[in-house]
């Protein structure tokens, strides 16, 4: 009988562990942050007559950024909250959206596809080295984004189509600053390609990341 129990006590003593190990690991999963109205950061643009709002806010801090288990900033990426608000009455579509931060030095830099992100972590030099061959395996392999990282960016990234009416829509973008020092200061961020409920272009959203 001692022997059952003690056989009991180990067995309950593993399972609480695997339990908390389980637990740990869904603690580090990505949670994106939620977003509030895109008027209300201190990064917007309010268009109030086509009552649309377009916020940013930069997590280019490391207490900001640690809401990630990948290390952005030493991969030369910048991650940006973008937030988009259709306090209308009707659906705008942002398919055909183009987004530009300008730099202070007239940089443009443009948000990075997911494989140029993937292609970034794997190799950090990656705008002057061939690019990595592609489809990247999905297998976890050393020298390859694993499956919890694409996981995570997938999560992350804007990938609205539309946004319905008395809606929010989130997500990150994320751009190489790489080289650039201090990227935001005195920059801005241009959105055109916002269409309304009829296919009518809204007009350009500027949006002063100095901020």
């Amino acid at each position: 009988m001692q022997s059952l129990n003690t056989w009991f006590s180990r067995a309950l003593l593993v399972s609480s562990a695997v339990a908390v190990f389980a637990l740990c690991l869904a603690a580090k999963d990505f949670v994106k942050p939620a977003a509030q109205p895109a008027k209300t950061y201190p990064a917007h643009d309010d268009h109030t007559d086509e009552k649309v709002a377009i916020g940013a806010d930069p997590y280019d801090t490391g207490d900001k950024a640690k809401i990630f288990s990948i290390n952005f900033n030493e991969h030369g990426l910048l991650p940006v909250f973008f937030v988009v608000t259709n306090d209308g009455n009707q659906p705008i579509s942002v398919s055909n959206m183009q987004i530009t931060l300008t730099t202070a030095n007239r940089d443009k830099l443009t948000p990075e596809a997911p494989d140029d992100i993937y292609r970034r972590l794997t190799n950090p030099h990656a705008n002057t080295a061939p690019p990595l061959p592609l489809p990247i395996p999905h297998k976890d392999v050393k020298g390859a984004v694993s499956n919890k990282q694409r996981d995570e960016i997938e999560s992350a990234r804007f990938a609205a189509r539309a946004i319905e009416p008395h809606t929010t829509q989130s997500g990150f973008l994320f751009f190489d600053v790489e080289d650039i020092d201090a990227p935001l200061a005195g920059a801005q961020i241009y959105v055109s390609g916002v269409d309304d409920a009829k296919g009518n272009e809204l007009m350009y959203f500027e949006i002063p990341m100095g901020k």
